[in-house]
């Protein structure tokens, strides 16, 4: 684990990471809210740009590429809207990918633990101005964003509570958000992992690229060390209080994502057939 603030800059090693590509295909994997898109005060709010949205296709048409985000698998297909690339929703635990091929569901058995929790939770925070209270099919999501900041302990305090009186579940943590997940050993890494397995891509010929900006990225960037390449977006992860990561360079906001993903399509348009 290295600062955040002290990890070298991925536009400026771009050199470096081609030539790690070198001789290999090339496998992009992306988070979405505070990657292909800016983090918002709600989540509705964060829509792909046309912009965004042709960068990645042009990628999709160059390489594999994946969206593994905290969002339902349903919502996060329909916000970036591409059928040729794949998608891991609810931070891994429902995966599919074009023509619905490679499909993974963990953790179904915990549906009803899920509504549970989520009735639990609207009864004891539903009332607090500002709380948005989102139900996901694999967890149940508390976003704190717009709440008074002298109400945070109350949550949590709520939260830990529905947590022991549902026994099974787990407590995750993220920007300006608890959340309620299945209790398995299960994460955004491991499903990164299981993606490369059933492509047949976990391969040495193969480096597997990975951008995110959260804690629940932390997983895929511990799982890239030693086979792949991780890259944070350091702004906001350093503004959110995430100053520890695994990852191995660093993108310095958002809004340059866009411009590191078109150098790689420029490393993928130059390559040798």
């Amino acid at each position: 684990m290295q600062d955040v603030v002290s990890l070298p800059s991925a536009v400026e090693s771009i050199e470096e990471i081609r030539g790690r590509a070198v001789n290999r295909r090339l496998l992009v994997s992306l988070d979405y809210d505070g990657t292909l898109t800016p983090i918002v005060e709600r989540p509705e709010k964060a829509v792909l740009s046309p912009e965004m949205r042709r960068t990645v296709s042009e990628l999709a048409d160059l390489c594999t590429v994946a969206v593994i985000t905290g969002r339902d698998l349903s919502e996060v297909k329909r916000l970036v809207g591409l059928g040729k690339i794949y998608y891991a929703g609810s931070h891994g635990f429902d995966i599919s990918g074009p023509g619905d091929r490679h499909v993974l569901q963990m953790g179904t058995e915990f549906l009803p633990l899920l509504d549970h929790a989520q009735e639990a939770l609207h009864e004891m925070l539903g009332s607090i101005p500002g709380m948005l209270i989102e139900r996901k099919r694999f967890s149940v999501t508390v976003h704190f964003r717009l709440v008074e900041k002298d109400r945070l302990r109350e949550i949590e305090e709520s939260v830990d509570l529905v947590l022991r009186n549902h026994q099974g579940l787990r407590k995750a943590r993220g920007k300006k958000i608890f959340e309620l997940q299945p209790g398995v050993d299960w994460h955004k890494g491991k499903a990164l992992m299981w993606l490369m397995d059933a492509l047949d891509m976990n391969r040495d010929n193969v480096l597997p690229l990975f951008i995110g900006d959260d804690a629940t990225d932390e997983h895929v960037f511990e799982a890239l060390l030693g086979c792949g390449v991780g890259i944070i977006v350091r702004d906001d992860a350093a503004a959110e209080g995430h100053l520890q990561s695994a990852a191995q360079y660093a993108i310095e906001n958002q809004q340059q994502v866009e411009p590191f993903l078109e150098m790689i399509i420029e490393t993928l348009r130059s390559a040798p057939a």
